[in-house]
């Protein structure tokens, strides 16, 4: 076949390079190019096999270390310890296996968005086919409401537009001709003699030679851009994998340290040095975080369906935070995607019609009323009705919404009138059609033609300097005058004005004719017409559109608008949202994004800038540009065409009322009620969840100290008994410690949160500030007041020699009384009072991991009621793993004497006031 491209060919030369004729390729020819081309079908991607997803989950570095712990707890028969670890392994696992069938899905939408019927002409003869039959050759013949099965090159046409909102996102009907197309510098979406798969006839007829089927259609290069997108892992899942790899690396190096030193320079006991690196491996892994982490990305996902916001995937929330740039698509983003008349001119006045979308609910408003209009608006509203091929719906059970069929221009233009009051079942009835001469791209306009009792009336409408050179009269307060020049001056200044504006007009006129002799043509009917007025619209912006840019401005987040629409269209637009800050924003076309290198583009990308007429894999390459200039890049879409971009994106935003279900499965993220602004509330609460992921990482880890130090005490100096079983140090992370984390993962946003700028796509969660203060101020607060209660018991009770600590060895303190215990009495007595040291030094750092530099006051002592919860459920856990007799038994607790608890109960107090005194030491640097 020739390599020459269709549509620059004629329609003989169609037919000749794809070998084929008007009376279609023969039957047998058919099936011999299935076999050669395949069926008209997407192609399936290669599925991950489940079992794989499953081992992917479970090959985590803690996961196997603690797997490797419970193996070593059951050879040292320990079967309790080794279940409840095991069982860790399989909690954590469970929580962070999420299975990821997005691009599957995706693609599956996809095909059955394809139409399963076609109809072509073979061997002369027309015929209906399943869709996936059709091969490179047939002769599609199409019809209004027809989905198109296939790419192909008009060949003949009567009036026909399609509907490619699917492939450009814009919902404007394209006018398709068969003539070649020449015009260079666009693409082929453009070319006025192309119709594609996946798309659909608003109306008119004709027919077209297929050139493309199957994954070779501009359908299936989309199709492939979704598969081919690779998903990457997000900043925050790579700082968490990394993470857990030196976390797991730390204990194991702990550990190994501990054993050899005690092996082979303390000569310990094998089974109590086995005791020691287990404990210290368990305490130094914090088996509690990934829960945590998990339920609290969870919650803020509960909290964001509240506001309209479907997160798909949890990690999604943190990366929201980061957002620096979002790419949003124009129709149906930004805007409504309902074309809606806001101006009319007519009896030589302006009116601004109000309301917005296909609700019939407005009115027409004079900016200054000059001479009646009521009558000529009737009229010229009676002409938009009646010359006119579209269908309103009112709202129903599947709808709750008003709906159009057909051109949304056509439905603008039923909505004003019905606005009016015009009853169209009426005027059918009185002034019935008998003829449609269709819109035509040479000529720019269609026509009507009605009966009306003895007579005939033609209405006109198209584009207004076409439809003014027809005129000869005007309406004006129900008479028809002359027109004149200056009345001629006076439109086109309106048309222009409102063009400027980006206003899509329209002019509406008026013939009256004797009753038919002979053919209607555009020749005979179009001519001395009676101009009516024209009628501007406009896809209309979201309301709530303009108030959310402000406030991402606000954060440092820059919005960029992504198009197929023309350039200055999406300016206007742009400016009108208060997207734009310059005079003259640069405008880039798809044609000269293709010209462009990455060097170049980058450099562009920086300045304030329009990107129109952009294919899907354009959408793609800028998304990757953004990317590499180090930003965090959000895309929101509703069309098949913004697919590839929505996966590509760190965030993928699609519109849940007017989205495709291919954009859908595509993207992180649904808006449920297609609200803009509900984006914002996400990036607050994504900016919040991080805030909240480092309070409660500084809460678990400040434990850890308390935990590892023990095992580290014990290995070095192995006279000192152990302060902390492994049972316990798993009662903590797992048990009393998991609700108040959880709880500090769901505090508000903090009041500035908005107003800071987003933070860098790489910036570490876990920086040198969080460390220390959670190793080297709260955990080593804790760990000192757990021994100071340690080593009380042991002076209390008169046994300080068992401590082997020379200072300690023979000291007493009189006025108490000795108490008369075993040793192994003691020691139980001593790790109980350890354990519930660290738990209730941990109500005191709930409270202050509130806050790094403040008090936390501004959050309101009372804001956060399940904090309240969570320190009362520890609390009460701590006091049932020690006065309930199994619970005592398995976690070798026994019960501690009120007295006790006077000491242990001023420890949260201890360790917020020390913090207090820090950020107050802090607050004063800070302001000096």
């Amino acid at each position: 076949m020739s390599s020459t491209p269709i549509y620059s060919l004629r329609v003989s030369e169609v037919y000749e390079a794809l070998e084929t004729s008007p009376r279609g390729i023969k039957i047998a020819e058919a099936q011999a190019r299935q076999s050669l081309y395949g069926y008209n079908l997407l192609s399936e991607p290669r599925r991950t096999p489940l079992w794989q997803k499953i081992l992917n989950y479970f090959a985590q570095p803690l996961t196997i270390l603690l797997f490797a712990v419970g193996i070593t707890a059951f050879l040292r028969k320990d079967p309790v310890l080794g279940v409840f670890i095991w069982a860790l392994v399989v909690v954590n696992s469970s929580f962070l296996f999420w299975r990821e069938y997005r691009a599957e899905q995706a693609v599956e939408k996809l095909r059955q968005i394809l139409p399963a019927y076609a109809h072509v002409v073979r061997g002369g003869e027309e015929m209906q086919i399943t869709a996936s039959e059709v091969v490179p050759g047939d002769i599609l013949i199409l019809a209004e409401g027809d989905n198109i099965s296939s790419d192909a090159r008009v060949v003949e046409e009567y009036g026909l537009r399609t509907n490619n909102s699917n492939l450009t996102g814009e919902a404007v009907p394209a006018r398709k001709m068969a003539d070649d197309s020449l015009q260079p510098g666009i693409s082929e979406l453009e070319r006025p003699n192309l119709v594609f798969a996946g798309t659909s006839v608003v109306s008119g007829t004709g027919r077209a030679v297929v050139y493309s089927t199957g994954m070779s259609t501009q359908f299936g290069r989309i199709a492939h851009l979704t598969q081919a997108v690779h998903e990457e892992p997000t900043p925050f899942q790579v700082e968490l994998v990394h993470l857990t790899k030196i976390i797991a690396w730390v204990a194991l190096g702990i550990g190994i340290i501990v054993f050899v030193v005690g092996l082979f320079e303390l000569q310990m006991d094998l089974y109590y040095l086995s005791l020691l690196t287990l404990g210290i491996i368990v305490a130094a892994i914090p088996e509690g975080l990934p829960a945590t982490l998990t339920l609290s990305l969870a919650m803020a996902v509960q909290r964001l369906t509240k506001k309209g916001v479907l997160v798909k995937k949890l990690n999604i929330v943190e990366t929201l935070g980061t957002v620096s740039v979002i790419c949003a698509d124009k129709s149906g983003t930004l805007t409504q995607n309902q074309m809606t008349v806001r101006d009319v001119w007519v009896a030589r006045q302006r009116l601004k019609v109000s309301g917005v979308g296909y609700e019939p609910k407005g009115e027409f408003v004079p900016s200054s009323k000059r001479m009646p209009f009521e009558s000529d608006l009737r009229e010229l509203l009676n002409a938009a009705t009646l010359c006119n091929n579209s269908r309103l719906n009112p709202p129903s059970i599947e709808r709750p919404y008003w709906t159009c069929l057909g051109d949304q221009t056509e439905a603008a233009l039923k909505v004003a009138a019905l606005k009016h009051d015009v009853n169209e079942e009426s005027l059918n009835a009185s002034i019935p059609r008998v003829h449609e001469i269709p819109f035509d791209a040479r000529r720019k306009r269609m026509s009507t033609i009605h009966r009306k009792l003895e007579k005939e009336i033609a209405f006109v409408k198209g584009a207004p300097r076409e439809i003014l050179q027809l005129c000869t009269h005007i309406l004006l307060d129900g008479r028809v005058i002359p027109l004149d020049e200056i009345v001629r001056k006076e439109i086109i200044s309106v048309n222009d004005d409102y063009a400027r504006h980006a206003l899509r007009v329209l002019a509406l006129a008026r013939r009256e004719l004797p009753l038919r002799s002979g053919a209607y043509t555009a020749e005979t009917i179009e001519k001395d017409l009676t101009f009516l007025g024209l009628m501007a619209m406009m896809d209309p912006p979201r309301p709530e559109v303009e108030q959310a840019i402000q406030v991402c401005q606000q954060a440092g987040i820059r919005i960029v608008m992504i198009t197929g629409d023309y350039g200055l269209t999406a300016e206007s637009m742009a400016r009108r949202i208060g997207m734009l800050k310059t005079p003259n924003p640069l405008i880039l076309t798809g044609a000269e994004l293709d010209s462009l290198n990455e060097t170049d583009l980058q450099k562009i990308l920086g300045k304030e800038i329009i990107l129109a007429r952009m294919a899907p894999e354009h959408k793609v390459r800028l998304v990757s540009a953004f990317q590499a200039r180090g930003d965090v890049v959000a895309v929101t879409g509703d069309g098949v065409n913004d697919a590839p971009a929505l996966r590509k994106a760190d965030v993928g935003i699609a519109m849940g009322v007017i989205g495709t279900d291919v954009a859908k499965e595509a993207s992180d993220i649904i808006l449920t009620n297609d609200d803009f602004s509900a984006i914002v509330s996400a990036i607050e609460e994504g900016r919040a969840v991080y805030d909240n992921i480092r309070k409660f990482i500084t809460y678990i880890f400040s434990s850890n100290v308390p935990e590892i130090l023990p095992f580290i005490v014990t290995g070095l100096y192995h006279n000192i008994p152990l302060a902390l079983s492994v049972r316990q140090i798993i009662a903590i992370d797992l048990g009393t410690d998991l609700l108040p984390a959880l709880a500090l993962g769901m505090e508000k946003p903090e009041p500035n949160v908005m107003r800071n700028p987003p933070r860098r796509r790489m910036q570490p969660l876990l920086d040198r500030g969080l460390l220390g203060r959670a190793f080297l101020w709260h955990g080593l607060i804790e760990a000192v007041l757990c021994y100071i209660g340690f080593f009380s018991i042991y002076l209390l009770s008169g046994h300080a020699h068992l401590l082997n600590i020379p200072f300690l060895a023979n000291l007493t303190i009189p006025g108490f009384l000795h108490l008369s215990v075993s040793r192994e009495q003691v020691e139980v007595t001593a790790m109980t009072v350890f354990l519930a040291g660290v738990v209730m030094a941990q109500v005191g750092n709930a409270f202050a991991s509130r806050s790094v530099t403040s008090r936390g006051r501004h959050l309101g002592w009372f804001s956060n009621p399940y904090l309240w919860l969570g320190i009362l459920v520890e609390i009460l856990g701590i006091l049932a793993l020690i006065y309930i007799p199994w619970l005592a038994k398995v976690f070798d607790h026994t019960p501690l004497p009120t007295i006790y608890w006077l000491g242990l109960g001023a420890y949260p107090f201890i360790l917020y006031g020390l913090d207090w005194c820090l950020k107050v030491i802090f607050r004063r640097q800070k302001k000096a």
